[in-house]
């Protein structure tokens, strides 16, 4: 079974899924990929080189600074980074959970913007990771040491979180001590599977 995994920014997700990997389960994670691809000798460099040039690179490595620049300013050029990438993580991904799925067996898709992207249909269940807003806040000033107006911006740029839950089959609440939360991830892999165990 195929276990969605997903939230929104500085609610907690991270914490989630190392806790699932301590507890044994196999997570697939859509940001890692992303990086693995783009990182020296990565499957997409090649493709970035002939795209933007030989300018967003320090000899063989991306500099990911020079390529947001062109991206973020310009919707028709991050369209087109995103066609080279989507795909490339998508098959990757999806290749990662086929080969640890089972119908014995847990396992879990890791992906920020699982809902934004259109790949709920990839799994079985999702489970969302939540935060209240001012806690979110508050570990984004923490964390990155984003001013206030900055960690906002960054909040509402998302989908907001209160519809991400509605449209889980459930909901994590980090918003308490970390034992709290693994309560929370045991009581509901036992609710969906409770044969499997870790």
């Amino acid at each position: 079974m195929k276990i969605g995994l997903t939230g929104s920014i500085a609610c907690g997700k991270s914490a989630v899924s190392q806790y699932l990997r301590e507890l044994g389960y196999f997570v697939a994670d859509a940001d890692a990929i992303s990086r693995s691809l783009t990182a020296p000798g990565g499957r997409a460099l090649p493709l970035l080189r002939e795209a933007f040039g030989d300018g967003i690179f320090d000899g063989d490595v991306l500099n990911r600074r020079r390529l947001g620049d062109i991206v973020f300013g310009d919707a028709d050029r991050r369209a087109q980074l995103n066609a080279i990438l989507h795909p490339l993580i998508l098959s990757t991904f999806q290749a990662e959970l086929e080969a640890h799925d089972a119908p014995d067996a847990l396992v879990f898709g890791d992906v920020p913007l699982l809902y934004e992207c259109n790949m709920a249909q990839m799994f079985d269940r999702i489970m969302v990771v939540s935060a209240p807003r001012e806690t979110q806040i508050a570990r984004l000033l923490s964390r990155d040491g984003l001013s206030r107006e900055d960690a906002e911006r960054r909040i509402d740029a998302q989908m907001p979180l209160a519809q991400k839950c509605a449209l889980a089959d459930a909901v994590i609440n980090t918003d308490g001590p970390m034992e709290n939360t693994r309560a929370q991830v045991r009581a509901l892999i036992d609710s969906i599977f409770p044969r499997r165990k870790a």
